[in-house]
């Protein structure tokens, strides 16, 4: 018998993407935490340790679509940060964190997408 992963989702509970996301963990039968990303914002060494295992580049990881973003015109302002300010930035407000995002710890995956989650997230990948 094969034993479920404890998966942690960051995410806004009142984001619906990120409902369905849990939703679909949950169908799986992973065992889920769920952190909401406003209240428990990921650190800056936490979100370099989640980029590190994404694979993905860190600019993956702003919520461009979002009203923070754009507020503070980041399209424009990025380019001209340091790695170090991004992150700082990112976790200083879990508004502008692309979400969600889902871990066990080694694996890491960022937004949603069902064929993603099931391959990544169905039980185990093999």
């Amino acid at each position: 018998m094969t034993k479920q992963k404890e998966l942690t989702i960051i995410q806004y509970p009142k984001c619906g993407t990120c409902r369905s996301a849990l939703k679909s963990l949950q169908n799986k039968g992973n065992d889920v935490v769920s952190r909401n990303i406003v209240e428990q914002t990921p650190t800056a060494v936490e979100l370099k340790e989640i980029v590190k295992n994404s694979g993905l580049e860190l600019k993956k990881f702003f919520n461009t679509s979002g009203d923070v973003y754009r507020e503070l015109g980041l399209k424009d302002k990025l380019a001209d940060m340091s790695e170090d300010e991004k992150y700082d930035l990112l976790a200083s407000n879990g508004m502008l964190i692309k979400r969600p995002i889902v871990t066990d710890g080694k694996t890491v995956t960022v937004g949603y997408k069902e064929e993603q989650y099931e391959q990544v997230w169905n039980n185990g990948k093999g």
